[in-house]
């Protein structure tokens, strides 16, 4: 038993400089975002897939927030009121993070609860300092 302990206290030493290896961000780092873009693509009626790009993210949900703000203005540009979250996914690749969202826009509040009111949302981003366009 005696002879495990270093090896166990070793490879849990190793497995932590993996950990340090990742992108993920470091804990209680500043919040810095830049915001690199978006892209909009109209795949079926009302479902819209959202391409959102940018850097100094803390972790997915900023970059899920980012989709939101873009689609809540895209409703709105197209005279919608609502939109419904379908599913968001997020990888980031030498520090740029990249987030592929698919929403349904409509306009009158659509079932589900991953709902979004548009002009509140909107609004909201614009409050946070995230871009809609």
């Amino acid at each position: 038993m005696r002879l495990l302990a270093p090896f166990v206290i070793g490879l849990a030493a190793f497995g932590g400089l993996f950990a340090c290896a990742g992108e993920k961000p470091q804990a209680g780092a500043a919040f810095n975002p830049a915001y690199r873009g978006i892209e909009t693509i109209l795949l079926d009626g009302d479902l819209v897939n959202f391409r959102v790009a940018m850097t100094g993210a803390r972790d997915d949900k900023d970059v899920a927030a980012y989709a939101a703000c873009a689609a809540a203005q895209y409703a709105l540009i197209r005279g919608f009121g609502f939109a419904r979250h379908v599913r968001t996914n997020v990888a980031i690749k030498a520090g740029v993070w990249r987030g592929d969202a698919v929403y349904t826009i409509s306009a009158s509040l659509p079932r589900g609860v991953k709902t979004i009111d548009a002009e509140v949302t909107v609004r909201d981003c614009g409050a946070q300092g995230i871009p809609t366009v």
